[in-house]
């Protein structure tokens, strides 16, 4: 359930993401996209961002964690780019600042509403102590 949570939680901040940032374009009428893109997503932050994450260790550390923001716009573009060339999804983000501005965006509304979804440890302790 709450992995279905989360997911849900992608797809709207990409709506959000796509409605907002002008270089984020999407097929019209086609609102199973941004679930679609949410899927892939998630593959490339669970697979490419820690990957970049290591290799750009010092540079994180230097830029105080503000190079994350720069990550979180490359694994957007490249997710966008998957979407379009191997997935066949209309899901297209034009340059580097609009993967940066949309990458700003998904972050922002999904801690937002991330708020809302209870975390699973958090839960179990609130039980006990019940």
């Amino acid at each position: 359930m709450r992995l279905l949570l989360r997911w849900l939680i992608a797809s709207v901040a990409l709506f959000a993401a796509a409605w907002i940032v002008p270089g984020i374009e999407v097929d019209p009428d086609a609102y199973w996209v941004y679930a679609v893109m949410a899927v892939i997503l998630g593959l490339v932050n669970a697979v490419v961002r820690p990957i970049l994450k290591f290799l750009t260790c010092p540079l994180i550390l230097l830029t105080l964690g503000l190079f994350v923001l720069v990550i979180n716009a490359v694994s957007l573009w490249l997710a966008s780019w998957l979407a379009v060339s191997v997935f066949d999804v209309g899901f297209r983000v034009d340059g580097f600042f609009a993967a940066f501005l949309g990458a700003l965006v998904v972050s922002v509304v999904t801690v937002v509403l991330g708020v809302f979804v209870p975390d699973e440890e958090n839960e179990g302790r609130r039980e006990r102590r019940d």
